[in-house]
């Protein structure tokens, strides 16, 4: 009995060594070295200064940039309070932000439906990416904004935007977070 008991702690001293502290170690290092970007929050930066992550969704209201989708997480895009708003689509409130949000909206294309990822949440909250379809909406008010011919900004558009991927799985999309190359774009004017 003794021994059993002995082998056991032994045991379970070898393998929270080995498993709570080596294994960590070793992945945390094989991604820093194989991909460093990624393991460290794919973090964007401007001029010096962090301005954002490719993976998470930024609240841009200022008419020059893209709009993400609404989020819900925390205060919006709070990466430590991350959730959708759990409502049915039959709810009231649901029902009437969404309205609320194509009424603001619709002044820039009267009598064109607005593209449904512009007035509701993604699961997280935290998407950081749109369709193409709210990209090219959004595309006249972003150009009038920054001056810019409209074929410039869709050109922008069209190098941000990402396939399906492996070929097959999800549906095409645009990271607002393409303020950056707009910025340059701007700047270089």
């Amino acid at each position: 009995m003794r021994r059993n008991l002995i082998t056991a702690v032994l045991y379970t001293i070898v393998t929270t060594v080995l498993f709570g502290v080596v294994y960590p170690f070793v992945v945390t290092g094989l991604a820093q070295v194989l991909f460093h970007d990624k393991a460290n929050g794919q973090l964007l930066y401007k001029d010096g200064q962090l301005v954002g992550s490719r993976i998470i969704g930024q609240p841009f209201s200022a008419p020059q940039y893209f709009h993400s989708r609404p989020s819900f997480a925390g205060t919006g895009y709070d990466a430590a309070n991350s959730g959708a708003s759990n409502f049915a689509p039959t709810n009231k409130k649901l029902i009437d932000r969404v309205a609320g949000d194509v009424a603001l909206y619709q002044p820039e294309h009267p009598g064109t439906d607005v593209p449904i990822d512009l007035v509701t949440a993604s699961a997280s909250g935290l998407d950081p990416d749109i369709t193409p379809a709210a990209a090219e909406f959004q595309v006249a008010r972003v150009a009038r904004e920054r001056h810019l011919p409209e074929d410039t900004v869709r050109r922008l558009v069209s190098g941000h935007t990402l396939g399906r991927q492996l070929g097959f799985l999800g549906e095409p999309r645009v990271n607002v977070l393409l303020i950056l190359d707009l910025d340059r774009s701007t700047a270089s004017r």
